[in-house]
């Protein structure tokens, strides 16, 4: 339920100041005395996890719209970290569409609610996004190597996508099974995943002209994911 801004004979300019520098901060905290962003913008805690179209309607009808800009900000900046750190392209996507969002609106390119549309359309294509493994038949490591492999169109067109997924699969089986503790500091043990992801492309016939660019782009997505397994 919205609740109203609690003025304290502030104006609506210094309102508007400290509640842009809470939310900057993040101030999250379980501590009934803090003050989080949600209660800095005037808003029942939503459970926030999918970016509901429930919770996404409350921040449209937020009073003051640059509030609404900076609480959305960094809603999706937390989002796409906590979401994509093992997907490198769908991480990166995610950040230069919101990295050109802000830029422009900051420039003044755009206003306030031409930016706030922008975000809305960017909330709802990172939630989409959040079920395509399931839709292609992906885990989301496989779907991590598929968006490698598919970041560049001509693959996608040369090969289709079920090739894509045969080869997103065959890749990480390869490297689950010959990444070692120190593979990303050591270049002989780098060499040895950089031949068998070429080998792999060659096989399935990925064309030669990409094959360059997508394997330092997998050998990325390799390092992302072995992160976490060691």
């Amino acid at each position: 339920m919205m609740r109203k801004y609690q003025t304290n004979g502030k104006s609506k300019s210094e309102l508007d100041y400290a509640v842009r520098q809470l939310v900057g901060k993040a101030v999250v905290t379980t501590d009934d005395d803090a003050i989080d962003v949600f209660t800095a913008a005037g808003m029942e805690k939503p459970d926030i996890s999918i970016l509901s179209d429930d919770f996404l309607e409350e921040v449209r009808r937020l009073p003051y719209k640059n509030v609404a800009v900076e609480l959305l900000k960094k809603l999706l900046s937390d989002e796409i970290k906590t979401r994509s750190p093992r997907n490198v392209v769908q991480a990166r996507a995610f950040s230069d569409m919101l990295k050109r969002t802000l830029n422009a609106y900051h420039n003044r390119a755009i206003a306030t609610q031409e930016v706030l549309d922008e975000l809305f359309k960017l909330c709802k294509e990172l939630r989409a996004r959040a079920s395509r493994g399931e839709e292609l038949g992906l885990s989301d490591d496989e779907l991590a190597f598929y968006d490698a492999l598919a970041e560049n169109r001509s693959a996608i067109e040369a090969m289709g996508d079920d090739k894509l997924k045969v080869i997103a699969t065959e890749l990480i089986i390869a490297v689950r099974k010959n990444v070692t503790i120190d593979w990303t500091v050591r270049e002989s043990a780098r060499a040895k995943i950089r031949v068998l992801v070429r080998r792999i492309l060659r096989k399935h016939g990925y064309p030669p002209d990409l094959q360059a660019k997508a394997t330092k782009l997998v050998l990325e997505q390799a390092e992302a994911i072995c992160k976490e397994a060691f």
